[in-house]
C-alpha cells in the first residue's frame, strides 16, 4: 500500500482518526507521574505512535495486509466528552496568542518580496501555528454520537501499588458512576476489553509488594490482562535528555521542572514495550475480531436492510428537505445503523478502506431516508476520506465533501463545528490536486461569524490565492487586509501587523495609492500600540506625500504622525523625507569665479548672451601673455585643472524647489544646505570634514500652501581655501524630524568647455575649487524705471562700490543696445536736468558725450585713472531713452582687473541684466511731397497720435537733424493745435515746410508750444544726437547711402499725472521722437500698366532665446481676431501715417477703400533668429494704379526655442500700418 503520510491531509487523516484508548487511574497514580511533571496518560503517549509496527491484520477478507504505521489515542475517562464551546474557544485564543508570541521577533523584519513568496513551496511562508490551530478545531467536535472513531477501543485501569485494596480498586474504578456520560447514555457501547495497569513507583519502595499484587490480579482477572508497570527508578533527578519525548508537554509542567526526570531508560524501555504490546497483541486483534462478527451480522441483515429501504422510500417520497427531529436514543450503540458505523470505522482506522467504503455506503442511503441529517453528512464526509485514501476519483471524494459540507451547514448550529472540520479536510484534499483557488473558496465559506475564527480561515484563504497557479496577488492581499481587520477587532495586535506587513508586498509598487495609504497608516498605528514607535515612524512615513487623499485624511494622517514622532523622544533623520517634495530637476547652483552677478535676474541669462557680450572685453588667449586660466593649470594638482571655482569669502548660491503635494498648509523650517570641505594638503586622501567653522550655511523658513512649489533660494559661504563639496539640502518639520536629500554626483553633470579647444569635459557640478578671496564690484543703476513710455529721457548714474581691500582698475563696459542707454560725461552729474540740454548761442556745438561714443561703438572704456578702492564709491552718469515699446532686456558687462598680480584670477567681469516694460507714448509719421513752386523745397505732413489711456502729452518742438536743411509751419500752430495739449487718442496732423541749402543754416527747429518762451533743446547735444545716431545705425542706413533723405527728431512732455500729491516734486518728463531717412519715392511710367516697390522688414530678437518667425503675406487682410501674444515684438520704425484718428494700430483697412496690390514676392518666409540678433526680410509689392495702399496685410508668427515659460513661448502679431503713396506719371 502506498505512503499515507505522503500528503498533508493522509497524516492529518491518521493523526486524527486513530483508536481511542481511554484511561481510567487512580489519584495515586497521577500522583506517582506528576512527579515527572506528567499524568498517566502523558507519560504514555510519546510511544503511541508506530511508525514500523510490522503487524499482519486480516479484517473481513481472507487476504491479509501488514500494518506498518500505527498510532493510539489515549484520553482520561474524565476528557471522553464533547468539549465545551467556550473552553474549546478559550484554548484556540491560547493557540493564537502563543503563535504571537513565538513570531514576535519577525513583526520587525522587513517582509519578503512577493516574487520571492510566491515562488516558494507552502510550508516556507505560511505560518506553522494554523496547523495547531486546525487541530483543535477538528478536536473541538470529537467525541460526537453519530462518529465511532472516537468510541473507545479499549480501557485501561490503572491502580497504584500504594493504593489499598488494589484489587476492590479495580472493579470500582469501572463503576458506572466513573463512566463517561456518553457510555452511560447508551452512545458508545461500555462492553469494551478491559486490561488492568499495576503501577509501583520505585521512590516508595521494592517492587515486592506489587509483584504479590500482580499475582492476586491475575487470579482475579486473568493473566493477559494484567501489566505491571515500574516508573521513577531514577533516584538522583539528574536525567537530562538531548530530545525529550516529553516537550510537546512543557506548558503543563511547573516552571524548571525537567519532564520525566525520574524516569530512566529503563523505564522508557517498558513503557514503550507496554503500549506496542497493548497494540500489536491486545487492541489490533480485538478489533479484527469485532471487525469479522460485525461484518456477518451485515450481511445477515442485508436483504432485510433491502426490504426496509423500499418500505421508507414508499412512505417518505418528498420529505427528505425536512428537518431532522430524531432524539439521541434513537440509534444506541446497538442499533443496527450504529453497528454499521462501528464497523466502517474501525475498517478505516485498520486501513481496509474498501470494506468501509461500502458500509458508509450502505448506511448514507439509510440515513438519507430516516432524515438523520447530521448522521448522513457524517457519512458522506467518511465517504470522501475514503474515497482520498483509496486514491480513487477525486470526483467522487469532492462530491461527498461537498454534500457533507452544505449538509452539516443546512442544519443549523449544530453542524457547524462539524462543517468546519469537513471543510478543513476538503481544503487539504483541494490543495493536494493543486485546486488552491478552490481551496480558498472553501476557507472563505468556513470562515462563519465569530471574528477571531474568520481571521484564520481568511488569512489561510490569501495564500492559497498566492499559491494559485498563475497567483492571484489581488485576491491575496485583499483577504490578508481583512483578516488584519478582524485580528484587530479580537485585540491580536501582533497578528493584524504581520497580516497587513505581508499585504505590503502586493501593494507596493502600484497604483493603488488609497489601499497602500491604509495599509501602512494602520500598521505604524498598531506599532505605536504595542510601544515599538520606531518602527511605527517608518510605516508613518509612508504617508506623508498622500497627495491623493482628501484634505480630512490628511489632516488625519498628519496629526498622527506628529503624535507617533512626539512619543519616540527621538530625532529622526530621514533619506529623501517625501515631506516637501525635492525637485532635484530644479537644482541650479550659482558659483561666481571670474564672472560675477549683480542680481538673480543677471545668473538666468543665458551664458552665450553675456559671451557675445565679453568677447570683445575678455583677453584673448593668444594674444594676453598669462591670464588666471594659466595661472590655475600651473598651481593646481592635475585632478583639478577642470574644477569649478569659487572665491573665499564669497556666497556660492543655490537654488532648489520644494512642492507640497498635499491640501493642507506645511511649514517647514531651517532649511539648508549640508557640505563637506577638504584642504589642499589632504587631497590625495579626500579627508572630508562638515567642520561649520570652514563654510557658513544660511537658513530658511518656508511655509508652503497646499499644492504650492517654492523656490528656496539657500547659500554656503567657504571661509578658507580647499575643496568645498555641495553634498545635499537640509530641512525640518518639526524638531524630532529631519529630512535630508543627498545629491548624486553621477546624476548632477554639467558640460564646460575650455578656451581654445573643442573637447569637453566632465565635471562634478557639486565640488568647487575654494581659491583665495578676491576683490568683488558691486554695481547699481540708481533710478532706473521699471515701467516706461516710450521716448521718455532719464538721467541716471551707475554706482560700483568694492568691499575688498585690493583695488581694481582698467574698467571696460559694454551695454547691449545702446539705442536704450548711453554713457554720459561725468561733468552731468551736477547740472539740472533737462535745462543742461538747453540750446545756447554762444557754445559751439562740441561735446564730450558724443566725441567719446564715435571713438567707440561697442565698449566704453572708462578713464585711465579709474581705481576703485574699498569703502570709496564710485559714480558714472547714464543716459537712457525708452527708444521702443515692448517687454525689454538691457545687459551691461564691466571688466575690471585686479591690482594684486599673485591671486589666481587676473580679471572679473560684473554682470547686470535689467527687465523693462516700455508703454507705447506717441506715433509719429512723416510724408515728404515735393513743392511744385520750389525744386529745393518740400511740403512735410507730420501725424501724431497719443497711444496712451491716461496721460497728456503736449508736443514742445520739431527739429531737422543736420545744417542743410531749413524748416518752418506753413501755418500758425495757434490755428493747428489750439489747446496745445495731446490728450489720449486724439491725433494732429500739421503741414512744415522743408527747404533744401548749401550751406548751414540755424532755422532747423520749430516751436510747436504755445508757449514760445519756454527754450528750444540743442539735438545737436549729447545724449539727444547720440540716440539720434544709434537709431540711424539701426537702421542700418546713412546719409552717404541716401543723401536725398532728411531726419527729424520729436520733442514732447508728459503733464503730470492726476493721482500725484502737489507737494511731491516730479522730475520733467522729457520725450524724443526720432524718423529716420525720410526721402521722396516717385515711382512714375505706368506705360506697362503696373509698378513693382522693394520693401525691407526688420526683425530684432531682445530675448535670451533662439526665436523661430514666419512672416505670411496676403493679398488681401489676414482673417481671424487681431489680438495675439505680442509680448516683446513691435514695429522698429516710424511708419508715416494717414491723417487718420483711428486710435488703434492694429486695425485693419478694409478692401473696399484700398486699389488692388498684390505682393508679387515669397508668400511666406521663415527665419530664425538667436538671441540679441537682427536681420532683413526683402519684400516686393506690385501696385496696378497711383494711390495710397497700406501694406499691412502680414502676419509674424513666432516661437520661442526652449523657453520654460509657457506663456510667453510662441505668439502672433499682425501687421502694423505701413501706407505706401504712388503718383501718377504727370
Amino acid at each position: 500500500m502506498a505512503d499515507p503520510a505522503y500528503f498533508a491531509l493522509r497524516k492529518m487523516i491518521l493523526d486524527e482518526i486513530t483508536p481511542v484508548v481511554m484511561v481510567l487511574p487512580t489519584p495515586l497514580v497521577e500522583e506517582g507521574c506528576q512527579k515527572n511533571g506528567l499524568s498517566f496518560v502523558q507519560m504514555l503517549s510519546p510511544f503511541c505512535v508506530f511508525n514500523n509496527i510490522d503487524v499482519p491484520v486480516r479484517t473481513a477478507s481472507d487476504q491479509p495486509y501488514r500494518l506498518q504505521k500505527f498510532k493510539l489515542r489515549m484520553f482520561n475517562g474524565s476528557d471522553i466528552r464533547q468539549p465545551n464551546m467556550e473552553v474549546t474557544k478559550e484554548r484556540l485564543e491560547q493557540v493564537i496568542a502563543d503563535a504571537g508570541n513565538r513570531e514576535d521577533s519577525d513583526l520587525y523584519l522587513d517582509p519578503s518580496h512577493i516574487e520571492t513568496i510566491s515562488t516558494s513551496s507552502e510550508p516556507e511562508f505560511v505560518p506553522t501555528w494554523f496547523q495547531f490551530f486546525n487541530k483543535e478545531l477538528v478536536r473541538s467536535v470529537s467525541f460526537s454520537d453519530h462518529e465511532a472513531f472516537d468510541h473507545p477501543v479499549a480501557c485501561l485501569l490503572v491502580v497504584s501499588s500504594s493504593d489499598e485494596d488494589p484489587i476492590n480498586k479495580f472493579v470500582d474504578l469501572f463503576n458506572a458512576n466513573q463512566l463517561p456520560p456518553l457510555l452511560n447514555d447508551g452512545a458508545m457501547d461500555s462492553n469494551i476489553p478491559k486490561y488492568y495497569i499495576l503501577v509501583h513507583d520505585n521512590q516508595n519502595g521494592s517492587p515486592d509488594r506489587a509483584t504479590k499484587i500482580l499475582a492476586e490480579m491475575r487470579n482475579t482477572f486473568g493473566s493477559n490482562d494484567c501489566r505491571l508497570l515500574c516508573i521513577n527508578s531514577s533516584q538522583d533527578q539528574l536525567v537530562d535528555r538531548e530530545l525529550n519525548p516529553w516537550d510537546p508537554y512543557g506548558s503543563n509542567a511547573s516552571h524548571g521542572q525537567n519532564l520525566g526526570c525520574l524516569l530512566n531508560q529503563e523505564d522508557m524501555d517498558e513503557l514503550k514495550d507496554f503500549v506496542r504490546d497493548l497494540s500489536s497483541k491486545d487492541i489490533i486483534p480485538n478489533m479484527e475480531q469485532r471487525i469479522r462478527v460485525l461484518n456477518q451480522q451485515v450481511v445477515s441483515a442485508t436483504r432485510k436492510g433491502f426490504r426496509n429501504q423500499i418500505k421508507n422510500l414508499w412512505w417518505r417520497k418528498g420529505k427528505e428537505d425536512t428537518p431532522e427531529v430524531q432524539s439521541v436514543n434513537m440509534y444506541t450503540f446497538n442499533s443496527i445503523e450504529s453497528q454499521i458505523r462501528v464497523l466502517g470505522d474501525y475498517a478505516f482506522m485498520l486501513r481496509d478502506y474498501e470494506l468501509a467504503l461500502s458500509n458508509y455506503r450502505l448506511l448514507s442511503t439509510d440515513y438519507k431516508l430516516d432524515k438523520a441529517w447530521k448522521r448522513y453528512a457524517g457519512v458522506q464526509e467518511m465517504m470522501g476520506l475514503t474515497y482520498f485514501m483509496l486514491n480513487q476519483s477525486k470526483k467522487d471524494a469532492e462530491y461527498c465533501m461537498e454534500n457533507a459540507f452544505s449538509t452539516y451547514l443546512r442544519i443549523g448550529t449544530s453542524g457547524k463545528g462539524n462543517a468546519t472540520r469537513c471543510g478543513l479536510w476538503w481544503v487539504e484534499m483541494l490543495k493536494t490536486s493543486g485546486q488552491y483557488k478552490d481551496a480558498a473558496s472553501v476557507y472563505f465559506r468556513i470562515s462563519g461569524d465569530e471574528p477571531l475564527h474568520s481571521a484564520v480561515m481568511l488569512e489561510q484563504a490569501s495564500y492559497c490565492y498566492l499559491l494559485a497557479k498563475p497567483p492571484m496577488l489581488r485576491k491575496y492581499g485583499f483577504h490578508l487586509i481583512l483578516s488584519g481587520d478582524l485580528y484587530k477587532k479580537c485585540d491580536k495586535i501582533k497578528h493584524a501587523i504581520r497580516a497587513y506587513r505581508n499585504a505590503l508586498s502586493v501593494f507596493k509598487g502600484t497604483t493603488w495609492s488609497h489601499i497602500h495609504d491604509h495599509v501602512h497608516f494602520q500598521i505604524g498605528k498598531w506599532y505605536a500600540f504595542l510601544g515599538r514607535f520606531d518602527v511605527a515612524m517608518k510605516h508613518m512615513l509612508e504617508i506623508l506625500a498622500c497627495s491623493h487623499q482628501s484634505k480630512t485624511m490628511q489632516e488625519l494622517f498628519m496629526r498622527d504622525f506628529f503624535q507617533i514622532l512626539q512619543k519616540t523622544g527621538k530625532t529622526y533623520n530621514v533619506s529623501r523625507l517625501q515631506l516637501p517634495i525635492v525637485n532635484i530637476s530644479s537644482l541650479n547652483i550659482v558659483s561666481e569665479d571670474h564672472r560675477t552677478y549683480a542680481s538673480p535676474a543677471a545668473v538666468s541669462v543665458k551664458e552665450s548672451v553675456w559671451q557675445s557680450l565679453e568677447e570683445e572685453m575678455v583677453p584673448s588667449l593668444t594674444n594676453a601673455k598669462t591670464t588666471w586660466l594659466d595661472l590655475q593649470s600651473k598651481l593646481l594638482p592635475n585632478k583639478l585643472k577642470q574644477s569649478n571655482v569659487c572665491v573665499a569669502g564669497e556666497a556660492l548660491k543655490v537654488e532648489i524647489s520644494f512642492r507640497n503635494p498635499l491640501q493642507i498648509s506645511v511649514p517647514v523650517y531651517n532649511v539648508t544646505l549640508m557640505c563637506e570641505y577638504s584642504a589642499n594638503e589632504t587631497l590625495p586622501g579626500m579627508e572630508s570634514s562638515s567642520d561649520t567653522s570652514l563654510f557658513t550655511s544660511s537658513e530658511v523658513n518656508i511655509t508652503l500652501a497646499g499644492g504650492e512649489t517654492t523656490v528656496a533660494q539657500l547659500s554656503v559661504i567657504p571661509r578658507k581655501e580647499g575643496i568645498l563639496r555641495v553634498t545635499g539640502v537640509r530641512w525640518k518639520l518639526s524638531d524630532s524630524m529631519v529630512g535630508f536629500y543627498t545629491f548624486d554626483a553621477d546624476l548632477i553633470k554639467k558640460r564646460i568647455s575650455k578656451q581654445k579647444r573643442k573637447a569637453k569635459h566632465d565635471t562634478n557640478k557639486l565640488e568647487f575649487l575654494v581659491i583665495k578671496s578676491l576683490p568683488r564690484l558691486e554695481g547699481v543703476v540708481n533710478n532706473l524705471p521699471r515701467t516706461v513710455y516710450a521716448g521718455n529721457l532719464h538721467r541716471l548714474s551707475l554706482e560700483l562700490r568694492n568691499s575688498s581691500e585690493i583695488s581694481v582698475k582698467n574698467l571696460k563696459m559694454k551695454i547691449s543696445d545702446p539705442r536704450f542707454l548711453n554713457v554720459g560725461n561725468p561733468e552731468v552729474l551736477n547740472v539740472n536736468f533737462p535745462s543742461c540740454l538747453e540750446k545756447k548761442d554762444s557754445c559751439p556745438h562740441k561735446d564730450a558725450d558724443h566725441e567719446t561714443t564715435k571713438q567707440s561703438e561697442t565698449v566704453f572704456h572708462f578713464p585711465k585713472d579709474t581705481i576703485i578702492h574699498k569703502e570709496t564709491p564710485f559714480f558714472l552718469p547714464l543716459w537712457f531713452r525708452a527708444a521702443t515699446p515692448g517687454n525689454m532686456s538691457l545687459y551691461l558687462t564691466i571688466y575690471y582687473e585686479i591690482e594684486d598680480k599673485s591671486t589666481a584670477m587676473r580679471y572679473r567681469i560684473l554682470r547686470a541684466h535689467h527687465m523693462l516694460e516700455v508703454l507705447p507714448s506717441l506715433d509719429v509719421s512723416f510724408f515728404v511731397n515735393p513743392s511744385s513752386s520750389s525744386l529745393q523745397e518740400y511740403v512735410v505732413r507730420m501725424d501724431v497720435i497719443n497711444r496712451t489711456s491716461l496721460r497728456n502729452f503736449k508736443l514742445h518742438q520739431l527739429s531737422s537733424v543736420g545744417n542743410e536743411w531749413q524748416i518752418s509751419l506753413i501755418e500758425s500752430i495757434n490755428h493747428i493745435f489750439p489747446s496745445g495739449n495731446l490728450v489720449p487718442g486724439q491725433a494732429l496732423s500739421c503741414f512744415l515746410k522743408l527747404t533744401n541749402v548749401k550751406k548751414a543754416v540755424t532755422k532747423t527747429d520749430v516751436w510747436l508750444d504755445k508757449d514760445s518762451s519756454e527754450a528750444i533743446f540743442d539735438i545737436q547735444r549729447a545724449p539727444l544726437i547720440n540716440f539720434h545716431h544709434y537709431e540711424q545705425l539701426h537702421q542700418k542706413t546713412s546719409h552717404q547711402e541716401n543723401p536725398s533723405t532728411v531726419d527729424f527728431m520729436l520733442i514732447s512732455r508728459m503733464e503730470e499725472s492726476e493721482n500725484v500729491p502737489s507737494d511731491v516734486p516730479t522730475p520733467p518728463q522729457i520725450f524724443s521722437h526720432h524718423a529716420c531717412h525720410c526721402r521722396q519715392v516717385n515711382h512714375c511710367n505706368f506705360s506697362d500698366s503696373f509698378c513693382e516697390t522693394k520693401l525691407k522688414m526688420t526683425i530684432h530678437n531682445s530675448s535670451c532665446f533662439i526665436a523661430s518667425v514666419r512672416i505670411n503675406t496676403f493679398d488681401s487682410p489676414p482673417g481671424g481676431s487681431p489680438s495675439g501674444n505680442k509680448v516683446g515684438w513691435h514695429d522698429m520704425s516710424t511708419p508715416p501715417m494717414d491723417d487718420t484718428t483711428e486710435t488703434s494700430t492694429r486695425k485693419h483697412v478694409s478692401l473696399e477703400s484700398v486699389p488692388p496690390f498684390i505682393w508679387s514676392g515669397s508668400s511666406t518666409t521663415r527665419v530664425k533668429l538667436e538671441p540679441n540678433s537682427t536681420t532683413e526680410i526683402s519684400l516686393l509689392v506690385t501696385t496696378f494704379a497711383p494711390g495710397t495702399y497700406d501694406l499691412s496685410n502680414y502676419t509674424l508668427n513666432w516661437n520661442l526655442l526652449d523657453s520654460n515659460d509657457s506663456r510667453e513661448k510662441e505668439g502672433i502679431c499682425y501687421g502694423r500700418p505701413f501706407y505706401l503713396t504712388i503718383l501718377s506719371e504727370q
